[in-house]
C-alpha cells in the first residue's frame, strides 16, 4: 500500500512539474535586469525609468531600477550591486560613460549583457548594443529650427548667435553639437550669423551635467561682457533644462519684453517646463524623443540577447568608443513648435493636456 502511495504521488509530481513547464515564465522564474539611471533631477529620465520598468515587466521580466542622482561613485556601486546580486542584464545611461570598464569586466566575466541607454558608454569592449536616438540629427534639428525662426532662408541678417553645448562627460552632447554646427557653420562663415562672444568649440561651451544654474551663469557672463549695446537674436541650447537657465537669465535684463524680445531659443526633451515657455513665447522650439519607443527598442533588445537570438540593429558604423563599434539602434526625433506640440505630445498620449493648464 504504501509503495503504491508513493507511485501515485511520484506521478502527481511529475505531472505537476510537466504542466509548470509547460505554462510562460512568469516574473518570478525570468530573468532580473538592472537599469541604471542617471538622475531624477530631469523628468525625462524618471519617464525612461517608468517606460523600461513597464515594458519588461509586461514580457516577464524582474526589474532593478537605480537612480544615482548624477554621482558616478554611486552610480558604479549600483551597477556592482547588480552584477553582484546577478542580473543578467544590465541597462546603463551613464552619467560618465568613461568610467565603467571595470564593472563592466565583471559583468562581462558573468556572462551579462550590457546595453548602453541613450548615452554611449566609452572606453570599454565590454558593452554590447547601444539603443538611443539619432543624435546628429537631433542638433540638425535644433539648428534648422533656429534658421526657420530667425528667417534665415528668407536672406535676413546679420543675427547675433550664442551656442551652449551639452555636458563634455556625454558622448551625445558632441554629437548633438556636432550637427547642430553641419547646419550653423555655413551662415556663421558667411556673416549671417555672429557669435558675439566668439566662443565656439565644445572645449568652449559645454556645460557640465548639463546644469541649468551653469547655462543661466554662463549666460549672465556672456551678455554683461558681450552684449551691452548688442542684442542676443539667437541662442542655441541642446537640453531643454539649459534652456530654462538661458531664459532666466536673459528675463534678469529686460527679454521678453515688446521692446526687447526673446531670441530665439532651441532645445530637447519636450519637457513640461519648456513646452510651457514655448506657449508663452520664451522657447522657440524643443526635439521629442519618445521614451516609450526607445524602451521597447531596449526591450527587444534583451529579449533577443538572452534567448541567443540575432539582436535588431540599424547602425554599425557610427558610435565607435574608443575600444569598438557598438551595434546600435537609432530611433528618429522630432522636432516640436508652438503650432505642433498638442497634437505631437497630447494626441499621442505622451502627455496629458491639463499638465499644461
Amino acid at each position: 500500500m504504501l509503495k503504491l502511495k508513493t507511485t501515485v504521488l511520484a506521478l502527481a509530481l511529475a505531472s505537476a512539474a510537466t504542466l509548470i513547464a509547460g505554462v510562460p515564465a512568469s516574473a518570478q522564474d525570468k530573468a532580473t535586469v538592472g537599469i541604471a539611471m542617471p538622475t531624477k533631477s530631469s523628468a525625462r529620465w524618471i519617464d525612461d525609468g517608468n517606460n523600461m520598468v513597464k515594458v519588461l515587466k509586461e514580457r516577464g521580466y524582474n526589474t532593478d531600477l537605480q537612480y544615482a542622482e548624477d554621482d558616478i561613485p554611486n552610480q558604479l556601486s549600483q551597477v556592482e550591486n547588480m552584477v553582484t546580486k546577478g542580473a543578467k542584464a544590465l541597462v546603463i545611461a551613464a552619467i560618465d560613460g568613461t568610467t565603467l570598464s571595470d564593472v563592466l569586466k565583471q559583468a562581462k566575466a558573468k556572462g551579462i549583457t550590457v546595453i548602453a541607454y541613450d548615452r554611449l558608454i566609452r572606453g570599454t569592449p565590454n558593452v554590447d548594443y547601444y539603443a538611443t536616438f539619432d543624435n546628429f540629427q537631433v542638433g540638425v534639428l535644433q539648428a534648422e529650427s533656429l534658421v526657420q525662426g530667425l528667417g534665415l532662408k528668407d536672406g535676413k541678417g546679420p543675427f547675433n548667435i550664442e551656442l551652449f553645448g551639452g555636458s563634455p562627460d556625454d558622448n551625445n552632447a558632441y554629437f548633438f553639437y556636432n550637427g547642430a554646427m553641419s547646419v550653423l557653420k555655413p551662415y556663421i562663415d558667411s556673416g549671417k550669423l555672429v557669435v558675439v562672444s566668439g566662443q565656439m568649440g565644445m572645449d568652449k561651451v559645454a556645460t557640465l551635467r548639463w546644469d541649468g544654474a551653469t547655462a543661466q551663469a554662463r549666460m549672465d557672463n556672456l551678455l554683461s561682457a558681450y552684449y551691452g549695446n548688442k542684442k542676443v537674436n539667437a541662442v542655441l541650447s541642446p537640453y531643454d533644462g539649459l534652456s530654462i537657465g538661458i531664459i532666466s537669465s536673459l528675463k534678469g535684463v529686460g527679454y521678453g519684453s515688446a521692446d526687447q524680445p526673446m531670441p530665439v531659443i532651441s532645445g530637447q526633451d519636450a519637457e513640461v517646463p519648456s513646452i510651457k515657455a514655448m506657449l508663452r513665447g520664451d522657447q522657440y522650439s524643443t526635439i521629442f524623443k519618445d521614451t516609450r519607443d526607445l524602451a521597447k527598442v531596449t526591450a527587444d533588445m534583451v529579449d533577443a540577447a538572452l534567448a541567443g537570438k540575432q539582436v535588431t540593429v540599424n547602425d554599425t558604423k557610427t558610435y565607435e568608443n574608443g575600444v569598438k563599434t557598438v551595434p546600435s539602434y537609432l530611433l528618429k526625433p522630432v522636432v516640436v513648435y508652438k503650432d505642433n506640440w498638442e497634437k505631437t505630445l497630447v494626441d499621442s498620449g505622451y502627455y496629458k493636456k491639463s499638465q499644461f493648464q
